[in-house]
């Protein structure tokens, strides 16, 4: 079962728009699920990474894009280095078109990518806003002033 109809939750189901919404943009086929191999890690506190094996591809044959909330990456072979111009007694490397969508977090933005050696690595890092870091809050007694010892609140 590909698809999913979820018009009969929406109607009974009141503030889930965006689930019912991100659920509906999650479909995926199983061509999808395993080409191309990827690797996603967490390679510092509030940096990531995604790493897309590309054999066969060039850079100009892929394109990364930033919508809202989605990274889409494609790829399409060259045009002049078709298979169409060789004769293969066996071909195991895909080189067919491909579009990838990761569905980003909040505050997740994209840093910069490179490709080498078939490796396409795009790196990520996560840039909380100032009012969403976690703060101390000072508990006050009622009324009581502090004892100030050495310069020092205490």
């Amino acid at each position: 079962m590909r698809a999913f109809d979820f018009s009969p939750l929406m109607r009974s189901a009141i503030g889930f728009d965006d689930l019912f919404r991100f659920a509906e943009k999650t479909r995926f086929d199983k061509a999808e699920l395993s080409y191309p191999p990827y690797d996603i890690e967490k390679t510092g506190q509030d940096e990531y990474g995604i790493s897309m094996a590309l054999a066969g591809f060039k850079e100009d044959d892929i394109a990364l894009t930033v919508e809202g909330d989605i990274l889409r990456i494609e790829g399409r072979a060259s045009v002049g280095d078709t298979e169409e111009d060789r004769s293969f007694l066996y071909q195991g490397i895909a080189r067919r078109e491909f579009t990838r969508r990761f569905q980003l977090a909040d505050n997740i933005h994209v840093e910069g990518a490179s490709f080498k050696d078939g490796l396409l690595k795009i790196s990520l890092f996560r840039q909380v806003p100032e009012h969403e870091k976690p703060r101390r809050i000072e508990i006050k007694t009622g009324g009581k002033k502090r004892k100030v010892i050495e310069g020092k609140a205490a």
